[in-house]
């Protein structure tokens, strides 16, 4: 009796230490190049990021994307953007990128940014639920998600200046 209750004593601990393990690297999980990160509302971590453009500097609070797993969601089923707020895809390198609005209820500008920060091109006013592809014209290092009409109305064209952490440093 006293055996089975020490294995069974035994076999808990063992089981908490291993459910415990993966909980405490979760939490302590950190990207390494996350610039002050920000908890918005919806418990998100963010970080700062501006465009530079004729009309001025404009400033959003960005989430990063910087898996294939968290590039693959993006903003799907997401039902609101706030204005100042947008998505950062982080591809890691320079690559021709092809983006898409399946399951997006928003409709979405896209701008595609090179290694230097500069913009290549912006796909303004991309159709939620679509699977049609928005290629990003040239090879990018990043895609910028803002809600729709956002490029239009700051005037954010190809050539303007992206500044973010990602891009310092980068010829």
């Amino acid at each position: 009796m006293v055996s089975s209750l020490l294995r069974r004593r035994a076999a808990l601990a063992l089981a908490a230490s291993l459910l415990a393990a993966p909980l405490a690297t979760s939490v302590l999980a950190v990207p390494a190049r996350a610039e002050k990160p920000v908890d918005d509302m919806s418990g998100a971590l963010t970080e700062p990021l501006a465009i530079v453009s004729k009309s001025g500097r404009h400033a959003f609070k960005v989430e990063v994307m910087r898996t294939d797993s968290d590039r693959g969601r993006g903003l799907m089923f997401r039902k609101s953007l706030a204005a100042d707020r947008g998505m950062l895809f982080d591809f890691e390198q320079v690559q021709t990128v092809n983006m898409w609005m399946k399951n997006t209820y928003l409709p979405l500008d896209m701008v595609f940014i090179r290694a230097d920060g500069t913009v290549a091109r912006v796909a303004a006013d991309t159709e939620p639920f679509s699977t049609k592809v928005i290629p990003s014209g040239e090879p990018v290092l990043a895609v910028l998600e803002v809600n729709a009409g956002t490029a239009q109305k700051l005037g954010i064209r190809s050539g303007d200046r992206v500044e973010h952490a990602m891009f310092k440093g980068r010829p």
